[in-house]
């Protein structure tokens, strides 16, 4: 076991933001023996999209994206997990089959990780809306990891912070159904080219004349309006249904109703296709794959309803919109997620500008093992690029300034491959490159063989020969990579 340098700094670590980055970035500062201040302001103060006082609560989706070891998100999930990640110990505890995506029951896995959080020693929770940063400048540590939508008060101390270079886009919410509601005859049980157990996920399957009609309906469809001072501006990997549809007739068929990679009972290919994953374990209640929305809610029941299968749907909850907040992260971040004009801030999760629950969660954990070692007196180096953790902060440090938009993680964030490689073998490179400068980096920072508790942080281990070669190919992320193409 390797001797990790005592903490120089007990001061705690104030932690703003109850979600995945600063759940996850609690759990690796305490682990390690620091002092942590949770501030979390549900359940005094709610949000538009949450409904529980829960840490880590999912509130767009209950999927962390492919589990495919050769996918780069697949990639990050191990990463993490070298470092004991709470977020996906947790996930994979509360999974649900979802093909080769990682989904969760979402109460499970909230439960799970607020259990957690409650059970860890040197973790103070205290409940209440932040209106000021708790410490001053040169007093101590604050990580800012409160999300898309960070609270008016909080926000406009990050306007005093940056300026008026601090960001926001609008998000949407898909909807959710009661299984029960569902018509079975219609609906067929498989996932997309038989991942996973082979039947993940419940399709409703279109024909040419019931995909006309309904792209019609959707196209007349009322939709919410966003006030008039509110320049109206879509990250492009969540967009709703309607904005997809408006840039061309087919444009579903090649995102979220894509039919390739399923065929009916009857062995015949859909015209297009609605996928229905699983929320919970009880399989009770289903999202619709993709299809977040801004329409009013009269409207979504009306043209919803006109998915076969769907007739007589009951919706657990409709899709909706919200402002996503984020900051200029090349102007304002360096690669250690600290704030440069601002030494004692730090940024974590979506707030920073990477998208998506998984990457949040990675930014947490990034961002506390740099706090670790600093509070150790060993500053460590940023990760290298050439891993998944390192390729998103790359992405958020030298991205262009002027034109800066959330992106999840892809390998097109990754330092290039050296050399002509075939494609089918670029995920596997990419991959083994990978594991190789993630463990040269944890040996030269002491992570190796480092005890926390019960738990020993070991190098990645190796990918599955058996690697996917199918690009794309994954149900959870077939909107986002059409969109991203």
């Amino acid at each position: 076991m390797q001797q990790r340098p005592a903490i120089q700094d007990h001061r705690p670590i104030h932690i703003i933001g109850g979600g995945l980055a600063g759940s996850e970035c609690a759990w690796q500062l305490a682990r390690r023996g620091h002092a942590v201040v949770v501030h979390e302001m549900r359940p005094v103060r709610s949000t538009p999209a949450h409904k529980t006082d829960a840490f880590a609560e999912l509130v767009c989706s209950n999927s962390l994206r492919s589990d495919d070891p050769h996918h780069a998100a697949g990639l990050l999930k191990r990463e993490m997990e070298a470092f004991g990640s709470l977020i996906i110990g947790a996930a994979r505890d509360a999974a649900v089959p979802a093909g080769s995506a990682l989904a969760v029951d979402r109460d499970r896995f909230a439960a799970a990780v607020t259990r957690r959080l409650a059970d860890q020693p040197g973790i103070e929770v205290r409940r209440g809306e932040v209106e000021a940063l708790p410490i001053e400048a040169g007093e101590g540590d604050v990580v800012i990891a409160t999300g898309p939508l960070t609270s008016d008060k909080l926000s406009q101390v990050l306007l005093g912070l940056l300026g008026d270079d601090y960001l926001y886009f609008y998000d949407a919410i898909a909807p959710i159904v009661d299984a029960e509601s569902l018509d079975m005859n219609v609906l067929f049980a498989a996932s997309r080219w038989d991942k996973g157990d082979g039947a993940d996920y419940l399709n409703a399957p279109m024909d040419k004349a019931q995909y006309a009609a309904f792209y019609e309906a959707l196209m007349a469809a009322d939709v919410v309006t966003p006030h008039a001072f509110e320049q109206t501006r879509f990250f492009e990997g969540c967009l709703p249904i309607e904005e997809i549809a408006r840039r061309g007739v087919d444009t579903l068929r090649f995102g979220a109703m894509k039919p390739v990679g399923l065929r009916t009972p009857d062995g015949t290919r859909p015209h297009a296709v609605v996928q229905l994953r699983q929320e919970n374990l009880a399989r009770s209640h289903y999202n619709l794959v993709g299809f977040q929305s801004r329409m009013t809610w009269g409207a979504q029941k009306r043209v919803l309803r006109m998915i076969p299968g769907l007739e007589q749907a009951e919706f657990v909850r409709l899709g909706q919109i919200h402002r996503n907040t984020f900051i200029n992260a090349p102007t304002h971040l360096g690669v250690d997620y600290r704030l440069k004009a601002h030494p004692h801030v730090r940024i974590a999760g979506q707030l920073t500008g990477v998208e998506g629950y998984l990457e949040s969660a990675a930014s947490g954990l990034a961002t506390a093992l740099y706090l670790s070692a600093e509070r150790r007196g060993q500053p460590a180096a940023p990760f290298p690029a050439t891993t998944a953790l390192g390729a998103m902060a790359r992405h958020l440090t030298e991205s262009e300034a002027k034109n800066f938009q959330p992106a999840n993680i892809n390998y097109g964030l990754f330092t290039p491959l050296l050399g002509r490689i075939r494609k089918k073998e670029r995920r596997a490179r990419y991959v083994a490159r990978a594991q190789e400068s993630l463990t040269a980096w944890m040996a030269g920072h002491g992570f190796v063989d480092e005890r926390i508790d019960e738990t020993v942080v070991t190098p990645l281990a190796p990918a599955a020969a058996d690697a996917a070669t199918q690009d794309g190919a994954n149900p959870a992320d077939v909107a986002s990579t059409a969109l991203s193409a």
